[in-house]
């Protein structure tokens, strides 16, 4: 996150009254460059959709993850689009669950003179809780979907405690 983001306005709705904001860019023109540059850069994003550009490459080559549990198990589903099951590596490692993977793409136009090439790796690491049974894991990829199931073990039922709620009745 970014400092600015931390600031209650935007910098359409700030205005520096116009003798300072003058006197500050004589003073400094790099500055001036700098901030303009900025706008425009994040103008330009703003209007495609896509969050600023901090922490943007990383945004892109991160899948998109959804975690579901039962008492019998935990299952996480991963987004993987463009990826085959030889890019994908998981381990399960000190109570860890990390998604590893690679994205290399090549393509080459002898006819039209160009190649192009576009790589990107990522890696999720997602907590598990101590009740997990990781060796008896297992995964299946499809579609660009890869689907990872953890069995709960039989003791992690018993260790569950609910707890009631109670109201106070004034």
């Amino acid at each position: 996150m970014a400092i600015r983001d931390l600031i209650p306005w935007s910098r359409t709705d700030y205005r520096v009254p116009a003798p300072f904001a003058v006197e500050q860019d004589r003073r400094d023109p790099l500055l001036s460059l700098h901030r303009e540059v900025n706008r425009l850069f994040d103008d330009v994003v703003r209007g495609f959709g896509v969050p600023a550009f901090a922490g943007t490459e990383r945004a892109l080559l991160s899948p998109r993850l959804e975690l579901g549990q039962t008492d019998a198990e935990i299952r996480v589903i991963a987004e993987l689009p463009g990826l085959d099951e030889k890019d994908v590596e998981i381990v399960a490692e000190d109570g860890v669950l990390t998604l590893l993977g690679e994205k290399k793409s090549e393509v080459e136009d002898k006819d039209g003179g160009y190649s192009e090439g576009s790589y990107g790796r990522f890696d999720r690491r997602i907590a598990l809780p101590r009740t997990v049974e990781t060796d008896k894991a297992s995964a299946r990829f499809r579609n660009g979907v890869l689907t990872v199931t953890l069995p709960r073990s039989a003791a992690a039922a018993d260790t569950v405690r609910r707890i009631l709620i109670h109201s106070d009745a004034a």
